[in-house]
């Protein structure tokens, strides 16, 4: 996922010449369809890298949007959440907005600490006694560390773990927006308003 700070306009050119490309493939593969040498599977994969890069681009736009005026941190998050997926690591970030989430939070450990990729990447490492529970961000402060949070009412998908679910009820209840960071695959996820979406890096 890009963690550099992106403009509306530098976003809308990224995916305007993104689908450029998906448009002027697609409509190169149509024309050589039916040629016998055409390795059509690989195509494909270059289109899916397209997409994907443009997935990429953006959820992390738009994840970048829902949080900066509450936050003025947001690199550092997007930091730490990378660094934590590249190795595997489990998080749960509740990113305060304009809702207290201090009502449906059972509260864990004070921090009070400034909002660095470093400290988060510490919380979340694993043997860490803090690192199982959701740490709370308000403005530019990890406000604590090991919060149980309430679980989602809904019925979601059956491979989705505590976290996850931890995740969709906070976002259902407030309008906070949740990053998660699976401790099984690595995959970056945020939930806004009782719904999960995945954050994809781009394929190289």
């Amino acid at each position: 996922m890009h963690y550099e700070q992106m403009t509306e306009s530098v976003f809308t050119a990224k995916i305007q010449s993104h689908l450029e490309q998906i448009l002027g493939d697609a409509s190169l593969i149509l024309k050589t369809l039916h040629e016998k040498d055409q390795c059509l599977l690989c195509e494909l994969d270059d289109l899916g890298r397209i997409f994907q890069n443009m997935h990429g681009i953006a959820s992390s736009f738009y994840l970048q949007s829902y949080i900066e005026q509450f936050t003025p941190s947001f690199v550092e998050l997007a930091k730490a959440i990378k660094n934590l997926s590249e190795n595997k690591h489990g998080a749960l970030i509740v990113i305060e907005r304009t809702d207290s989430v201090d009502k449906f939070i059972q509260k864990g450990t004070s921090l009070h600490a400034e909002i660095s990729a470093s400290l988060i990447e510490s919380i979340f490492f694993p043997g860490n006694p803090l690192h199982d529970g959701a740490l709370l961000v308000r403005e530019n402060t990890l406000v604590s560390a090991g919060n149980v949070l309430p679980l989602t009412t809904q019925e979601v998908d059956t491979h989705l773990g505590t976290r996850h679910r931890a995740a969709l009820g906070m976002s259902g209840y407030t309008d906070a927006l949740v990053l998660v960071v699976s401790e099984e695959t690595g995959k970056m996820s945020f939930a806004k308003d009782g719904v999960l979406y995945p954050l994809i890096s781009p394929r190289t």
